[in-house]
């Protein structure tokens, strides 16, 4: 009988950890829950086209395989909020309270980023044998995700790109064991994924906008060209964030950014 428990995968080098990953998809080698794990990435991928690069084995960098059989296509949020909310409950173990979600993924430390998720899916044609399986929408289905998250976690000086950048081993003072960390955050990833799939999403929503960072505080954001004050409020099923000025705002991913 074939092994069904997820694999942890390390690698001492790799370009990124979500390419490896989604080779091993491709030619179907991965499974539900299998990770990849390494401890220098040269050419990782953050949202918004930009680099996490993770060298000299100081930070996690880790790539997981999803195969989203309880979910419609149209309803990836969900992953990313139940992902989010496993990085924030692991970074909070060791710093604390004031560890949040920066909608949509990012896992902020006060003001300053701790680490970041980025979500690639694999959508396949639909077909007589797929015909009955939920995770369809208009011929299509979602056959994999595979989920890339970046933790800093014992580097002490970043460079003048990521100039709000903090480290675990930066909060506490504490230096820690790479691995194993990644290890416990790959756990705890697959624990909150199978809350989604065996309990209401509103339960997962209604934790996620208890750590929202910034909520009920007025931010500054950018559409376009314009920057306009707005109070953060919740973020909605859908995975609009909801703020409010002078009129109520509905923001999907990727049509605003922050200025912190």
């Amino acid at each position: 009988m074939p092994d069904t428990k997820p694999l942890f995968v390390v690698l001492d080098s790799v370009d990124s950890t979500n390419n490896y990953a989604m080779a091993k998809v491709h030619a179907g080698l991965a499974k539900q829950g299998d990770a990849y794990f390494s401890f220098i990435q040269t050419d990782g991928k953050g949202q918004r086209g930009k680099n996490w690069h993770t060298g000299n084995r100081q930070n996690i960098a880790l790539s997981i395989v999803i195969v989203p059989s309880q979910l419609y296509v149209n309803e990836q949020f969900k992953l990313s909020a139940a992902v989010a909310l496993a990085c924030v409950d692991f970074f909070s173990q060791f710093a604390g309270e004031e560890t949040k979600i920066k909608w949509p993924n990012d896992i902020y430390w006060r003001d300053r980023k701790a680490g970041g998720v980025l979500i690639e899916n694999v959508i396949g044609s639909d077909t007589t044998a797929n015909k009955k399986t939920k995770n369809k929408i208009s011929g299509t289905f979602w056959k994999f995700a595979v989920v890339g998250i970046g933790i800093n976690i014992n580097q002490a000086m970043f460079n003048n790109e990521l100039s709000n950048a903090i480290s675990l081993k930066q909060i506490t003072g504490k230096e820690f064991e790479v691995t194993e960390l990644a290890k416990q955050l790959h756990l705890l990833v697959l624990q909150k994924l199978n809350e989604l799939s065996t309990q209401p999403f509103e339960k997962i929503l209604q934790q996620y906008n208890e750590r929202l960072f910034k909520k009920n505080e007025v931010v500054r954001l950018k559409k376009d060209n314009i920057i306009f004050a707005t109070t953060v409020k919740e973020v909605t099923a859908n995975g609009l964030l909801f703020t409010t000025d002078l009129i109520d705002n509905f923001f999907d991913f990727g049509e605003v950014e922050w200025l912190l």
